[in-house]
């Protein structure tokens, strides 16, 4: 139906075509990250002598990689808090719900939606899921990847006995028969689709000797190197003797700039692989000014229970609306770490309301580079004086027909001076009072004995109280925090008292 370097190649042609040059990394001193929600159109009903016809389209995108400090944050809801690709690329996402709502509820044109059971209250055409795409590994627990002592060579998946055997050691005697024939053999198929294929090996510098980063192809259906499940214990992490399926030692791991919330166990911050623990909430960091954000990991799994819709948009939905898919770009992968990180931390939540569920996110990776990645862009400037730097803006597009790009810097459209703040004109298109706003134009747009029952029981008029009236969302995120999130820092309410 589609396949990983599929759904990359589009973003990544979009990216080029769709985005401006204002916004994107300065050429060979910056780079950044790109994310996008991708529609699939595929008939319900086949005729089975007929290939199955299949239409893609990017609906969202979005790049960045900053977050403002607390201190930074406004209780008018008019500022970016987070503008991580993946977090850019789910509220431009969200503008395009509502637009598509629009489009159904009061134009009457065809959408993405059609008619639910309960008055008032739209879902999902059957012909149509959503993909995500990412260029790189979610910050976060997913981003904790072993790193394998190996110089020069193809190596074989980490074994998935690596966290639950530790006292093996790394020995050519244990590898499995049929393993250490394929990992013997460099040229064969197994081995080839292995290959780090980015022309000069890219290292990372452990305990002061140098080590590959696993770059993977998942669509082979292959498992790079990975940590073995979200039951990976602080003991299982806290020895770097475990072993690759070719002998090779786990001695260290891909690391993430992303700290513990503040009531969890924090980091070892030992050498080596001991240096994280895996399966915790963890806040992307500051410079200086801590940040409120959870890590992008965090909130993909969050979505994958909730949805990406969240809490404003399910007055008017019957269900919530998931991700299909997750896509990676070529970067260091773990098949396993996304896999605890994104699914498994949340497998064992139960009683949510009808229609919420832990989804089966398909998990692939493509082996196509992001052209602006930092590691691309590293590759391309290797005589290059100079530092290498992320970029400070963030760009949103939405496929919708009325000024569908918005490109901010610190949280606020770029250009916005210290006097523009708190105007009109210094509000992002996809800030909580600008979503809010387009929210409020779709319910006054639509005759009231037509509204959902959820916004006639009471009077509302603030954010705080629209998001609270969506009861069954509450009741969903609350049994999440409760079973499996409970450190999840959330924002006091009056950041959420704006009208």
């Amino acid at each position: 139906m589609w396949t990983a370097n599929e759904i990359a190649q589009l973003c990544y042609e979009h990216y080029g075509i769709r985005l401006p040059k204002q916004g994107k990394p300065e050429s060979n001193r910056e780079w950044t990250l790109l994310a996008a929600v991708v529609k699939i159109q595929s008939p319900v009903v086949q005729a089975c002598d007929k290939p199955v016809q299949v239409t893609k389209e990017v609906v969202s995108m979005g790049t960045g990689t900053k977050c403002i400090g607390q201190s930074k944050m406004r209780k008018s809801g008019d500022i970016l808090n987070d503008s991580h690709a993946e977090i850019i690329a789910r509220r431009s996402f969200q503008r395009y719900l509502l637009h598509q709502l629009q489009l159904s509820a009061t134009l009457k044109e065809d959408s993405i939606f059609v008619p639910g059971t309960q008055r008032g209250r739209w879902k999902l055409r059957p012909d149509l899921f959503f993909v995500f795409f990412s260029s790189h590994t979610p910050c976060g627990d997913a981003s904790i990847i072993p790193m394998l002592e190996v110089e020069d060579q193809p190596c074989c998946p980490v074994s998935r006995d690596w966290a639950s055997n530790p006292s093996v050691e790394a020995s050519s005697n244990l590898e499995a028969p049929e393993n250490k024939k394929k990992c013997e053999d460099l040229d064969s198929p197994v081995t080839k689709k292995m290959r780090l294929d980015l022309g000069a090996p890219a290292r990372e510098v452990a305990n002061g000797t140098a080590h590959h980063q696993s770059f993977g192809n998942q669509e082979s259906g292959l498992i790079p190197p990975g940590v073995s499940s979200s039951n990976l214990t602080v003991e299982g992490l806290a020895s770097v003797t475990r072993i690759a399926l070719g002998g090779a030692k786990v001695v260290d791991v891909h690391r993430t700039g992303a700290k513990c919330v503040p009531g969890e166990a924090g980091d070892l911050g030992k050498p080596g692989a001991a240096y994280h623990r895996v399966g915790l909430l963890r806040v992307k960091p500051g410079r200086g000014d801590r940040t409120r954000s959870m890590s992008c990991s965090d909130k993909v799994a969050r979505w994958n229970v909730l949805g990406c819709q969240g809490a404003l948009l399910m007055h008017f939905l019957e269900e919530p609306i998931y991700l299909t898919a997750v896509v990676i770009g070529k970067c260091p992968y773990s098949q396993e770490a996304m896999q605890r990180a994104l699914i498994e931390r949340c497998q064992n939540v139960s009683a949510l309301p009808k229609g919420f569920g832990i989804q089966e996110l398909k998990l692939q990776q493509s082996d196509l580079l992001f052209e602006h990645s930092r590691c691309a862009v590293q590759a391309k400037r290797a005589d290059s004086s100079g530092r290498l730097v992320p970029c400070g803006a963030a760009i949103s597009w939405s496929a919708v027909p009325e000024q569908p790009l918005d490109v901010t810097a610190n949280g606020f459209p770029q250009g916005t001076t210290k006097k523009g703040i708190g105007s009109l004109q210094a509000r992002s298109r996809i800030s909580k009072v600008e979503l809010f706003r387009s929210f409020q134009k779709l319910l006054s747009s639509i005759a009231e004995d037509k509204w959902p029952d959820s916004l006639r029981v009471q009077k509302l008029n603030t954010y705080q109280e629209y998001k609270e009236a969506a009861s069954a969302y509450q009741e969903a995120w609350s049994t999440l925090r409760k079973q499996a999130f409970a450190s999840w820092i959330r924002n006091p309410p009056d950041y959420h008292q704006f009208k």
